[in-house]
């Protein structure tokens, strides 16, 4: 009889695999995430565990034939000879993956791609572990058919929070709704030299404006608990000090000491891990000479034991391979697998960095399998947290109601609207009237589509994108003529056409001119195994911003700065707009041209939002997230360096043409009753700063008031000022709103000589204002004692 039993129990597992799988321990959906991940670690290999930590590309794992849509022999191979965990940008669409309108997944089919990959991992393979899809979402998912919003530099200049959680949170949706369950994103980076080709990607040069904007996606995209429906988890870029590299050179290394990174490039970072990141990214530069991706201090010390990071790292494309490559810091590709691992690195983003030298690695002895335990727990937990393992399909039905809805598209605009920054008005030239009866809309960024949507953008459908002039005409009425030129392009000057632009002004009752730059790929672009762009002086598209395309100069290129004079000749109103990734050189435009609006990269929706505002159908209250230089020689030019003061250089001040935090309304707006009140406990300090703004102008708008501390005295030397809090508010016209601001020891805390975090007692200037170099209200607060 018991062996009937026993042959009985050996057909159903056979017969139904499925059935004796679900009475596995880690099968079951009842136990605890931590006994699951150890009932599955104890049943894997080496290979399967080595295997868990590799995320290979994921684009070329699926085919499409016609209407179907499945798993290809590339995933199957990779499946059975590297057992992976994990795919990167699986529904990734732009020149370099080569996957374009006709060849790539639309949303639906993007569903049945990820549910194909996943209904092969869990019956074709002997555990059933599911893979865990990664996708881009910097500024939307990078994919076919998901909306597009402003790149990154604008989201900072909305300086909204609340508003960029509800952009993170439309991006999760259309993100989970296709099968995505982790998003690369936000970009923490602390921007400190425009050269750098990806100054777009960042929020800017200050870490407490970056560290709420950065918090702010992560509650967006990860909701209240890793797991929910439409939420993903978010992975921070890059870790650490990438967007500051010596020369501007794309991934060289930085100059810095411990202190600087402590107060300035690390608490973006902090910020978001402690609003619960699941992931965090290393960059490809190296800190005194140690790579950031085998350096255990970043990923051991200050990662997990200082801030308590609990999700997984992994590296940046092809980083660990640049241990025995660029950064010559192993002599063999197994050497460096073993220093990534030990210094904290879990996951492999390629897939050649780990895979077989990893696995040769713990069969020479060289890791541990301790180690490589961790680093797969890692994982599985997130899998397990993330309910890929009971939940590991999407619903196919519901994708077209999640992905590119009216709803999503309402918050595109939004902040693009927000984005906006009002550079200059002089003599009120903006809002224009819906009632001229010409206007000229001129510029190489006028009308193209990919100029105004930055890097990191799927290929669009003919109609989708609102370019400038297309807002522009949906805005104005009937009687209102449009004339368009091009007058050139960004980059190329041998089809200039500058004589045909002045024809349009000169006919005329005003003209928009839309220049500045470019980040859009093209399929005549070459690129690096990353995945950046190489230069090529013999290939001259639009590109001069976007990763790879690092700068010498800011100079506008081509013949724009010769069309922007030729149009101001004309003695027409003119009306700047910018459409750029990154400040360019505005000093002769800021002298000569009546009013500049700047738009970075504003989204699909960007030329609808620019018509909003140049029609005055919304009022501006964009703030710069960066400073714009007068020249290159400036740089670094951030407005929180450290003390002393700067003094002027013999051609010029020293001061940046616009500051951080500058932007203008429509309205006007006047500060006072500032009040501080301070209230000092045995182990911290509540400081409340509390003021009233009172719109004096005609028309409701939005302020943005800006609180900044200065340490009169200190132990080690501090910035000049630094932003510590501000606030977004809508007042209207003639109406006054109170602003409050609480301080505690946290925001004042310096990392002192003996390298411990201390709030040291004495007096702070307090400086309320409109931008960091427009302070309306002052103040001061004196702690009595050390915190």
């Amino acid at each position: 009889m018991k062996l009937r039993i026993l042959l009985l129990t050996a057909m159903s597992t056979f017969l139904h695999p499925q059935l004796h799988a679900q009475q596995l321990p880690y099968k079951n959906s009842g136990l605890g995430t931590e006994q699951r991940v150890k009932d599955l670690l104890g049943r894997m290999t080496v290979e399967e565990k080595v295997g868990q930590l590799s995320k290979l590309l994921g684009w070329d794992m699926y085919e499409k034939r016609g209407n179907y849509v499945g798993v290809s022999d590339k995933l199957k191979k990779a499946v059975k000879e590297q057992h992976i965990g994990l795919l990167w940008a699986t529904l990734r669409a732009d020149p370099w993956t080569q996957k374009t309108l006709v060849n790539g997944l639309n949303p639906v089919e993007a569903a049945r791609a990820t549910n194909a990959i996943q209904r092969y991992m869990l019956d074709s393979t002997r555990l059933g572990i599911p893979l865990l899809l990664s996708e881009e979402a910097p500024h939307g998912h990078m994919a076919i058919g998901a909306t597009v919003f402003p790149t990154a530099i604008g989201q900072a200049s909305t300086w909204n929070p609340v508003l960029i959680a509800r952009m993170a949170s439309t991006i999760a949706q259309e993100t989970y709704a296709v099968g995505g369950k982790n998003g690369y994103g936000p970009v923490l980076d602390l921007a400190r030299d425009p050269r750098w080709s990806r100054t777009e990607e960042t929020y800017g040069e200050d870490p407490y404006l970056i560290s709420q904007m950065g918090s702010a996606m992560i509650r967006g995209f990860q909701g209240q608990k890793l797991g929910q429906q439409d939420k993903i988890i978010g992975t921070l870029k890059h870790f650490v000090a990438y967007a500051a590299p010596d020369g501007g050179h794309n991934g060289e290394s930085v100059s810095f000491g411990e202190r600087s990174l402590r107060q300035y490039f690390l608490p973006p970072f902090e910020g978001a891990v402690k609003s619960g990141a699941g992931s965090v990214m290393t960059a490809y530069n190296s800190i005194d000479g140690i790579p950031c991706s085998a350096n255990p201090w970043l990923l051991k010390d200050i990662l997990r034991k200082d801030w308590g990071f609990k999700g997984f790292v992994v590296s940046d494309l092809l980083s660990i391979s640049g241990l025995n490559g660029g950064h010559a810091t192993a002599a063999t590709a197994v050497e460096a697998a073993s220093q990534s691992i030990h210094a904290g690195l879990d996951v492999d983003l390629s897939g050649s960095g780990y895979g077989p030298n990893l696995l040769k690695a713990v069969q020479e002895g060289l890791v541990e399998p301790a180690v490589l335990d961790t680093a797969v727990s890692r994982v599985l937990r997130m899998k397990f947290n993330l309910g890929l393992f009971d939940r590991p399909y999407v619903d196919e039905k519901v994708v077209t109601q999640k992905v590119a809805t009216v709803q999503n598209k309402s918050v595109a605009r939004q902040v693009a609207r927000e984005s906006i920054v009002l550079l200059k008005n002089d003599q009120h030239t903006l809002p224009l009237s819906k009632s001229l009866k010409r206007i000229a809309v001129i510029g190489p960024n006028a009308d193209n589509v990919y100029n105004q949507l930055g890097d990191y953008t799927a290929p669009q459908a003919d109609g989708k994108v609102q370019t400038v002039l297309t807002g522009i005409r949906a805005a104005v009425g009937k009687d209102t003529q449009i004339d368009y030129v091009k007058g050139c392009a960004i980059r190329d000057t041998a089809n200039s056409d500058i004589p045909a632009a002045v024809a349009a002004a000169q006919q005329a009752d005003a003209v928009i001119l839309i220049l500045g730059g470019s980040s859009a790929r093209d399929f005549k672009t070459s690129y690096q195994a990353t995945g950046a762009a190489n230069v090529d002086p013999n290939t001259v598209s639009d590109m001069e911003s976007g990763e790879g395309f690092d700068r010498v100069s800011l100079d506008m290129l081509g013949d724009q700065m010769k069309l922007m004079k030729a149009i101001q000749a004309t003695g027409k109103p003119v009306v700047l707009v910018t459409i750029m990734g990154r400040p360019l050189n505005l000093n002769w435009a800021s002298e000569h041209v009546p009013a500049i609006v700047n738009a970075w990269y504003p989204g699909q929706e960007g030329g609808s939002a620019i018509a909003d505002v140049l029609f005055g159908d919304y009022n501006p209250a964009g703030r710069l997230p960066i400073s714009v230089p007068r020249s290159v020689g400036h740089l670094p030019v951030h407005y929180n360096h450290t003390k002393p003061k700067h003094h002027d250089y013999v051609e010029m001040s020293a001061k940046p043409l616009y500051a951080f935090g500058y932007g203008l309304s429509y309205s006007s707006f006047e500060y006072s009753n500032l009040q501080v009140k301070l209230a000092e406990e045995a182990t911290d300090f509540v400081c409340t700063v509390t003021f009233d703004v009172n719109n004096t102008g005609k028309l409701a708008g939005d302020e943005v008031a800006q609180l900044y501390v200065v340490d009169e005295v200190s132990s080690v030397v501090t910035p000049v000022m630094q932003l510590k809090r501000f606030a977004r508010k809508n007042i209207e016209a003639g109406k006054k709103e109170s602003y409050s601001f609480q301080l505690t020891k946290e925001d004042l805390k310096l990392w002192n000589a003996n390298q411990e975090w201390k709030t040291e007692k004495g007096k702070f200037k307090l400086l309320v204002g409109t931008s960091s170099d427009d302070i309306r209200l002052k103040g001061e607060m004196e702690l009595t004692k050390d915190y």
